[in-house]
């Protein structure tokens, strides 16, 4: 059994209204308002420890920090490839990927994760094809 901890719940807690997959950076910024001495080991400790319980969700973008999502009804993300942005994509239909996974597999899909990526609609308005970054001459 799990030790209760209040910065633990206070993590779940902030990411629980939020939508925006904050960094444990951005986690820890914010949960030092309200614990002014917890260190950032702690936070990523607890973020970890969330994740690994299934708590909430860890999502690996490939490129910067992870991301962390406290939503953990079934959903898709998209990922900027310009500015890395994380977001929640609604896709319908994609259920039947777990029975379509198992007609040639000897065990049990139980689940996938799939992300999506692109130009988050910011980026793709700005018709950029090059990442955002500062421009050297």
């Amino acid at each position: 059994m799990l030790k209760y901890s209040r910065q633990r719940e206070s993590i779940q807690n902030f990411l629980a209204n939020r939508y925006d997959h904050p960094t444990a950076e951005t986690v820890y910024q914010n949960i030092r308002e309200e614990f002014p001495n917890i260190s950032l080991g702690t936070v990523y400790r607890n973020l970890n420890l969330l994740a690994e319980i299934g708590e909430i969700q860890k999502i690996s973008t490939g490129a910067g920090p992870d991301r962390f999502d406290g939503n953990m009804h079934p959903h898709y993300h998209f990922i900027c490839n310009h500015c890395g942005c994380v977001m929640d994509l609604s896709v319908s239909g994609l259920e039947h990927i777990n029975i379509l996974a198992s007609q040639n597999f000897g065990g049990a899909v139980e689940g996938h994760v799939a992300y999506f990526y692109g130009k988050c609609p910011t980026c793709a308005e700005d018709k950029i094809s090059l990442p955002h970054t500062q421009k050297t001459s």
